[in-house]
C-alpha cells in the first residue's frame, strides 16, 4: 500500500485543486488526509454502512456534511463536481464501468485521477499468497480485469490521459477533461 499511497499524494499534488471529490470513498481516509493537508475534500460513496462509518470515525476532525450516499451513476454536475474528481479501485467492482466513466467525464472539473488493480499480476499475487484459489485469485466482486493497456485505452475514450503511473499491482492515471 505505501507505493499505492505515495503514488496517489503525488498525483494529486500534481493536479493542484483547489477542491476534491472522492468517488466510492468508502470509509473516508483520504477524505480526512487532504483536509488535514488544507484541500477541501468531500466524497461519496454507494454503501451507506460505509459513509456512517466515514461520518462516525472521523466526525470530530471532518464534519460529516463532507460525506455523502450516492452512487456514481447518479452524480450530479451541480451538486458533485470538483476540480478533482478521485476515483479509486471503484470501476472494477462496477457493471457498467462506461456508463460510469461517462458520469464522471460530466463532473469532473479539472482533472481526475483514477485507478485499477493490473492484470494478470493482481490475481497472481493473491493466488501467490493463498488467496482466492477456487476463483484463479480473483478478488470477491471484482467483475472487471484489465492489462495496463486495456485501463489506460478504455479511460481514453472519455478523458484525455496525461500520466499513467503503475505501483504494484495497480495502474493509476492522472487525466484531463477529454479536448474532443
Amino acid at each position: 500500500m505505501k507505493g499505492f499511497k505515495s503514488t496517489l499524494s503525488y498525483l494529486v499534488l500534481e493536479a493542484s485543486p483547489l477542491s476534491i471529490h472522492e468517488v466510492g470513498c468508502g470509509e473516508g481516509y483520504w477524505i480526512l488526509q487532504w483536509n488535514k493537508l488544507g484541500f477541501n475534500a468531500r466524497g461519496c460513496d454507494f454503501s451507506s454502512h460505509c459513509i456512517d462509518i466515514a461520518k462516525n470515525a472521523i466526525a470530530c476532525e471532518v464534519s460529516p456534511g463532507k460525506f455523502n450516499v450516492c452512487s456514481i451513476y447518479k452524480l450530479d454536475r451541480a451538486r458533485d463536481t470538483a476540480d478533482l474528481i478521485v476515483c479509486c479501485e471503484a470501476l472494477e467492482h462496477l457493471e457498467y464501468p462506461e456508463a460510469a466513466l461517462a458520469t464522471l467525464q460530466r463532473i469532473v472539473g479539472k482533472s481526475l485521477i483514477i485507478s485499477a488493480p493490473r492484470e494478470p499480476i493482481w490475481c497472481g499475487l493473491n493466488l501467490a499468497c493463498g488467496k482466492y484459489l477456487s476463483q484463479w485469485g480473483n478478488t470477491p466482486g471484482h467483475l472487471h480485469h484489465w492489462y495496463k493497456s486495456s485501463f489506460i485505452h478504455l479511460v481514453s475514450k472519455y478523458f484525455d490521459v496525461v500520466k499513467v503511473r503503475m505501483t504494484l499491482p495497480w495502474t493509476m492515471l492522472l487525466c484531463r477533461p477529454s479536448a474532443r
